[in-house]
């Protein structure tokens, strides 16, 4: 890789085989492992600026992995775009390629919006995206012509608020994660809807966040009555 601008985390190359890149400047050395479907350890490149990076053959979407940190212990992907068995899990490997595009969708002026805030954990009894999609024609009828989805980046548990998320680009799995994330903006767009995200951007959660763990990315300047900033 010549250069830094390639996306952290995993990215998927086509043909099975994975790229991983992470910050991990606190670290001497950074393993990757991955979990499934086979059991395998493999050393990263040390790159300039604290950054590591591999890639890796036999490894497509729905493989799971872990960081290994001067090989005495694992953390999940800070950059995971899924999370499947919870904030302490292994990160999963996820496809970018998906058919959520809609093709007369262009967006709306923001002088059309007419904003429906949904939290999606008790919106309905399901708590899941899918679940929000067959109530979306009622909501157009009174009038929404957007929705804001209170926040979904993965948090601990099954049902939360989501102001204290640790993964910001895995969508929460017990709504359904990023497939079901993914159907619910292709039906929303289908509808002539725009889909709003409220983020998190100023702190994190106190479990499942180890961002420390890999590089300085907080400051002591600045407090929060949620922890480090």
């Amino acid at each position: 890789m010549n250069n830094l601008h390639q996306r952290l985390g995993a990215t998927y190359l086509g043909n099975n085989r994975t790229a991983f890149l992470v910050w991990a400047s606190r670290a001497q050395s950074v393993e990757l492992h991955l979990t499934s479907p086979d059991d395998r350890l493999v050393a990263m490149q040390s790159l300039d600026r604290g950054y590591f990076y591999v890639e890796c053959d036999n490894v497509a979407p729905g493989a799971r992995y872990m960081y290994r940190i001067d090989a005495d212990r694992e953390r999940p992907d800070p950059a995971s775009r899924r999370q499947p068995a919870g904030v302490h899990g292994p990160s999963e490997v996820v496809a970018d390629q998906a058919d959520w595009d809609v093709a007369h969708w262009h967006g709306l002026p923001l002088q059309d919006y007419v904003v429906y805030e949904l939290h999606v954990g008790t919106f309905t009894p399901e708590g899941t995206f899918e679940a929000i999609i067959p109530r979306l024609d009622r909501l157009k009828q009174l009038g929404v012509t957007a929705i804001e989805l209170c926040p979904i980046a993965q948090f601990p548990g099954e049902r939360n608020w989501g102001y204290d998320g640790v993964y910001q680009y895995a969508a929460q799995e017990s709504y359904g994660g990023v497939e079901g994330l993914r159907a619910f903006v292709r039906a929303c767009h289908e509808r002539d809807m725009a889909v709003v995200l409220d983020v998190v951007y100023n702190h994190l959660g106190p479990e499942g966040n180890y961002l420390a763990d890999f590089a300085h990315y907080f400051t002591d300047r600045y407090h929060t009555p949620w922890g480090s900033a």
